[in-house]
């Protein structure tokens, strides 16, 4: 009986959350094909759909998808992780359209952060001009911008402390020496989806942890 109820618990919140869970569905398949092709075929067919300066401009829009559906590296599991602790509670808050345009902002927005950063970097020499093709592919800059956003989720003075860790995370790597402009590109994700507040109002009740640790002890 107890493990009927976690098994109806777990695909309520699969299901309050579909956007996140389709895509990391994909995510899933996407990784399976990866693992299946030979290392050099893999670099070039991930170029191919890297948001980088070259693929951006010859066809920008075919990239910021397609660059949303592949992860570099292979390796799925963290992301169910993130996906479960950040993108589906975002998703059950929001909703799905305003969780999804928090997720596109960041994506969109973050890809051309960074890659205007690089361009800059290439037109002073601080970068090859082979940087062009730069492999620039994955699903962390939506990530951020909703790791960000759920800062608003959180009740003051609890809110504070995780916006102090949500820019730390993101903003020490711009303070090292030779930060990348995947960094810049983080931070900037970071601070849209901090900017669009105007997406939580209405969402109900902020999240107070000390009103779940009161109802444990309780």
């Amino acid at each position: 009986m107890r493990f009927r109820r976690g098994l109806r618990r777990v695909r309520a919140y699969v299901r309050g959350a579909p956007g996140t869970y389709v895509w990391l569905g994909i995510l899933f398949v996407t990784t399976v094909v990866l693992h299946h092709m030979p290392p050099e075929f893999e670099e070039r067919f991930l170029r191919h759909r890297s948001t980088n300066l070259h693929e951006l401009a010859r066809s920008p829009v075919r990239v910021l998808v397609v660059s949303a559906l592949w992860i570099e590296g292979g390796d799925w599991v963290p992301y169910a992780f993130l996906y479960t602790v950040f993108h589906a509670p975002a998703e059950r808050w929001l909703g799905t359209l305003r969780w999804l345009a928090v997720c596109v902002l960041a994506h969109v927005l973050a890809s051309l952060v960074s890659e205007g950063v690089l361009l800059r970097a290439i037109g002073e020499g601080l970068a090859p001009r082979s940087a062009v093709d730069t492999l620039d592919i994955g699903v962390s800059y939506a990530l951020a911008g909703v790791i960000a956003v759920v800062a608003y989720r959180i009740a003051v003075p609890w809110r504070y402390g995780y916006l102090v860790t949500v820019l730390a995370v993101f903003g020490l790597p711009l303070a090292a020496p030779g930060p990348t402009f995947t960094d810049f590109g983080h931070f900037g994700a970071a601070l849209i989806g901090l900017a669009c507040y105007p997406l939580v109002r209405g969402r109900g009740k902020a999240w107070n942890p000390k009103e779940t640790l009161a109802g444990f002890r309780g």
